[in-house]
């Protein structure tokens, strides 16, 4: 997967507003006639995700009680496949992970390329990794991205705060914009 982004922070609002374009090559030995897709920031929107659950089995109630200008979201998605516009759904009722459906199957070995905008509103820093805490901003899983795709299929997980984030292996050339004050830190994972 080579993916590139273009975002941008407005750090008054919180959120990311950013366009990501996805070349996606098939390297299994299947036809995909959908792709899985991680929109992880969702899994800060509410009480009844997988992460605000997770959250109250360890005793957390920040979820239950949080205002929601501390809660967080992506919106504004309208994803395209070679230029044309391309049906989706949540998977299984979960707001954190989606599917698009292809007009025509992905064989082995071909390319397709995925582009969306996207907005985030960046949620507070106390519930997990992706937050801000004043305008300190910790930024991670916060695009959209292909699930993984095994010997057993697609493995779309949801956002969790303990345990791994399984994604599909990529190449990422990323553009920031921001205020002239902050720096830009990143690390690999």
């Amino acid at each position: 997967v080579k993916t590139y982004i273009n975002v941008e922070l407005d750090d008054e609002k919180h959120f990311l507003i950013g366009f990501e374009k996805i070349v996606y090559h098939n390297r299994s030995n299947s036809r995909f006639d959908s792709i899985a897709i991680h929109l992880w920031p969702n899994a800060y929107k509410n009480s009844s995700t997988e992460l605000a659950k997770q959250k109250y089995e360890d005793g957390s109630n920040q979820f239950k009680y949080a205002i929601d200008k501390d809660l967080g979201f992506i919106d504004s998605l309208d994803f395209n496949v070679n230029g044309g516009k391309v049906e989706w759904n949540y998977l299984d009722g979960k707001i954190d992970i989606c599917v698009i459906y292809l007009k025509k199957p992905l064989k082995k070995g071909d390319s397709i390329t995925i582009t969306t905008p996207f907005r985030v509103k960046i949620p507070s820093g106390r519930f997990s990794r992706l937050g801000h805490i004043g305008q300190s901003y910790q930024i991670t899983q916060w695009c959209p991205k292909p699930a993984d795709y095994d010997k057993d299929g697609w493995q779309p997980m949801s956002y969790l705060d303990k345990g791994e984030c399984k994604s599909e292996f990529g190449d990422y050339d990323v553009i920031i914009t921001g205020p002239k004050n902050y720096v830009v830190m990143v690390t690999e994972d």
